[in-house]
């Protein structure tokens, strides 16, 4: 018998297949089945209040691309990339400068981690509402200190720009957590000598970064980038829901077919759960959704994967 028969846990499979059965009955019922019944209710008419479903093909797509309907979808289509896309950007630069900087060995250093990781253990409906109360346009801490320095109240809910400028924050500093730790643990496994040798050799900060550190932490960064953007698409809903509803309607122009904050994800809510209350039209829009996701991890571990230095 070879060293790794002998030395296996689990020798059979029904073992593996028994201890497996808890995960799968989850995935399936909870993930799968759902999926799948997304797709089919996808080609139904289908309203949520009064019962009535009938079989109408691919009209929901079609609707969703090239009838009324149309501009609000699309528009929500590329407002989804532009919001998730400044998350990744902003979230993964600001994560791995604060995690260099607790990663330091100096007094109190523990709290300071944990104070940056502690707002990823709250819902987005609590920190939603603490941005809300934050930056408040009237009675908000934020608009205090800037009418106190600079005689300003922004209308943080009612401009476009400063909307999806808050609604980013509040999405980078929930997700801010689940980013440092990733990437402090991926910095305590850095070996030190090529950063010893790197100073020794007079290199600075933005050097030894760009030359030594990202290459190494480019396993964590790959991995969160598809986590973060993944988080964009759909962690963002109750974030949004809370502070802007998916308002406020953008300026004239291409921007003004619907809320300059409303994803994909929200315009599924908007229209399965208000309005016509077509469930089918929002599985359509769950599914697009969905294929969205795909095409960008396909393409993420089709090119990006390959520049992905792993330690030998």
């Amino acid at each position: 018998m070879s060293n790794s028969k002998a030395n296996a846990v689990f020798t059979g499979r029904g073992k593996i297949t028994l201890l497996l059965l808890p995960t799968i009955i989850i995935l399936v019922v909870f993930l799968y089945y759902p999926a799948w019944h997304s797709i089919m209710l996808s080609f139904f008419r289908n309203n949520l209040f009064l019962g009535t479903q009938k079989f109408i093909g691919l009209e929901n797509y079609r609707n969703l691309f090239t009838g009324p309907l149309s501009p609000a979808f699309i528009q929500s289509l590329f407002q989804t990339l532009g919001l998730s896309l400044l998350i990744v950007i902003v979230g993964l630069s600001l994560s791995v400068f604060l995690a260099i900087l607790a990663n330091r060995n100096i007094r109190g250093a523990k709290v300071y981690r944990i104070l940056l990781i502690w707002p990823f253990a709250l819902s987005p409906a609590v920190a939603g509402t603490i941005f809300l109360f934050i930056f408040n346009p009237e009675v908000g801490i934020m608009n205090t200190l800037l009418d106190s320095l600079f005689h300003i109240k922004p209308r943080w809910l009612d401009s476009p720009v400063l909307a999806v400028t808050l609604v980013v924050m509040a999405a980078v500093w929930k997700n801010l957590g689940h980013n440092v730790v990733f990437y402090l643990a991926a910095l305590q496994n850095v070996p030190s000598e090529p950063l010893e040798a790197a100073e020794i050799d007079g290199a600075g900060p933005l050097r030894k970064f760009f030359s030594i550190l990202h290459p190494l932490l480019s396993p964590t960064t790959f991995f969160l980038l598809f986590t973060n953007l993944t988080y964009g698409f759909f962690g963002t809903f109750g974030l949004i829901d809370i502070l802007t509803s998916g308002g406020p309607v953008g300026p004239p122009g291409p921007l003004d077919n619907g809320g300059i904050t409303t994803t994909v994800m929200y315009k599924v809510f908007q229209d399965g759960f208000g309005g016509s209350s077509n469930m089918g039209l929002a599985a359509a829009e769950g599914v697009i959704l969905l294929l969205m996701v795909g095409v960008f991890a396909y393409f993420q571990f089709r090119f990006i994967g390959k520049r992905v230095h792993y330690q030998g």
